[in-house]
């Protein structure tokens, strides 16, 4: 497989060209020249290095492998994150409405998305576990039940997340049935799955029935922060093809990343080439420390590269195991008062495996069980658009005094910013509990 985007920064490099262009490095490392060959890669739209927003160049046809290797109708880089793939996927479907109907595990860029765009959110709920807001089942079920109930809206498209951030799988084929049934669009931010395509049965999105999805390329593949892609499937998105750069081009910046692209080029290559194989030896590491640990500790989701604890069997809190593998030399993706979150990948070595397993094992417990906190999810009232609270006069107080006011802006556990309360909505007793239970002591609202 070619890497275009690469191969034209290697050439330029090399070229001796005088750079009369930006960046004001000029590709040179001005600091102590130990990174020279990094700053003579970046580099912006100079002629021959194509643009990514018009893209008909290299980029293009980087564009095109990677769709060739996820099977997709069309692939698209971002180098704004899955962010930007969000904001684009939700301006390319609500052009017609406002309205679309949206699982509340939702990123923070969907609730922007909201504000910048002007749409209505029709909430979908799923059935908590484990007392976290950042997880639960969303089944076809649910989804059916709010396609009817807010029919009337005429919903442009159904948006879900899809792993979550404790690594629950939807049901995506049959969720999208449901939507494909009353003709509507599923949209996926499937964010922490990009690998999901190379498994040896997919369970990527694109492939279970989704119309478009977006991938976080950085989260989970050897790419460079920042780098996204946005796929198209060959349903009900397929005729917005021509209209999604346009619609990136809203939200991106005009001057991109060329290190990010080139490194979504070069991990094209990767994945044409050894990557399921080292991907299928990921998840068996991870399999096996499972195994190992069972009845030690109880573990939480079906994603395959996530080894996410739930701590309270354990007699510790999530923040305290984080604490606990810190101290043995393991940095955790996320925790909170029930869950520890390690994320691994096909670049994670036997040697992390191995200092995982020991850290886990090591780990001294109370001989207590905690017992979860009673979880019960609000289902707020919304008294106007998320846009409209947003750009409304506010104030700050104190969570335990905001009940009844309105939700100035969204409030979400960060990371992985899911919302607790959106703006717009009033905050009820239940909301109040959930913020403290996050440690989230002020709240700004409505004057």
């Amino acid at each position: 497989m070619t890497t275009p985007i690469f191969d034209f920064l290697e050439q330029y490099a090399a070229s001796g060209t005088v750079r009369a262009h930006m960046p004001g490095h000029k590709g040179r490392d001005v600091f102590d020249k130990d990174l020279e060959q990094l700053f003579q890669y970046d580099i912006t739209e100079i002629n021959g290095a194509d643009s990514l927003f018009e893209a008909d160049g290299i980029i293009s046809e980087s564009e095109k492998n990677t769709s060739r290797i996820f099977g997709t109708a069309a692939t698209f880089y971002s180098a704004g994150g899955s962010t930007l793939c969000i904001q684009a996927m939700l301006a390319a479907v609500c052009g017609k409405s406002s309205a679309f109907i949206c699982g509340r595990t939702a990123h923070k860029a969907v609730m922007n998305s909201c504000v910048l765009l002007g749409l209505e959110p029709c909430w979908v709920y799923h059935e908590y576990e484990k007392g976290s807001v950042v997880s639960g089942e969303i089944t076809p079920e649910a989804v059916r039940t709010a396609i009817q109930e807010y029919a009337s809206k005429k919903p442009a498209c159904v948006f879900i997340t899809s792993p979550d951030y404790l690594g629950k799988i939807a049901d995506i084929k049959g969720i999208s049935e449901v939507c494909h049934e009353y003709g509507l669009p599923l949209l996926v931010d499937n964010a922490h799955g990009a690998y999901l395509a190379f498994l040896k049965q997919s369970l990527h999105p694109i492939h279970l029935g989704a119309d478009m999805c977006c991938d976080s390329a950085h989260k989970t593949l050897p790419v460079l922060t920042g780098g996204a892609y946005l796929h198209v499937g060959d349903g009900l998105c397929r005729g917005l093809i021509p209209e999604i750069k346009r619609c990136m081009a809203l939200f991106g910046s005009s001057s991109p990343s060329y290190l990010i692209m080139a490194s979504m080029d070069l991990c094209g290559k990767y994945l044409s080439e050894s990557f399921r194989e080292d991907l299928r030896r990921t998840a068996e590491k991870i399999s096996e420390i499972k195994k190992q640990l069972c009845g030690v500790y109880s573990f939480y989701g079906d994603e395959p590269l996530k080894l996410t604890v739930y701590a309270f069997p354990c007699g510790l809190t999530g923040y305290d195991l984080a604490e606990r593998l810190r101290e043995k030399g393991v940095e955790i993706e996320y925790a909170d008062l029930t869950h520890t979150v390690m994320m691994f990948s096909a670049a994670s070595t036997d040697e992390d495996f191995e200092k995982v397993l020991l850290a886990l094992k090591s780990v001294r417990m109370p001989r207590i069980r905690l017992v979860p906190p009673d979880f019960e999810m609000s289902k707020p009232i919304a008294e106007m658009l998320p846009r409209e609270a947003f750009f409304a006069e506010r104030e700050t107080v104190q969570t335990e005094k905001s009940v009844g006011r309105i939700a100035a802006e969204a409030v979400t556990v960060c990371p992985p910013c899911v919302p607790i309360i959106m703006a717009g909505e009033v905050i009820d007793e239940i909301t109040i509990k959930i913020l403290k239970n996050y440690s989230i002591f002020q709240i700004n609202v409505l004057k």
